[in-house]
């Protein structure tokens, strides 16, 4: 069971974005997260006529690793660590480290 998963709202911890909020889009295998809104870069891209896509430097979102994002707690208002536990009827959950909230219900 993963600790972070696609919908999550997370927040940065480290470089350029530190500190800003978003969703998480997509998990790629390599254990990299693309977060709606942060990470732009700028990428220039040449025209395609064929594919209908145009030219010019377009603002893209790029994945960050996955270490570089907490999950949101609300009730803490900040990142939190997340575990994993077994609950009595044999689910597994995820939970907040800091208040042992369950994450999922």
């Amino acid at each position: 069971m993963k600790r972070i998963r696609q919908g999550d709202e997370v927040v940065i911890i480290t470089g350029k974005d530190k500190g800003r909020r978003g969703n998480v889009v997509r998990i790629y295998d390599d254990d990299r997260v693309l977060v709606e809104g942060i990470n732009i870069a700028r990428k220039h891209q040449k025209p395609n006529p064929n594919a209908g896509v145009p030219g010019g430097i377009i603002e893209k979102e790029m994945p960050l690793d996955i270490s570089n994002v907490m999950i949101y707690n609300p009730a803490a208002d900040k990142g939190d660590r997340v575990g994993i536990r077994h609950l009595a009827d044999g689910r597994k959950v995820r939970y907040f480290k800091s208040n042992n909230e369950v994450l999922d219900s």
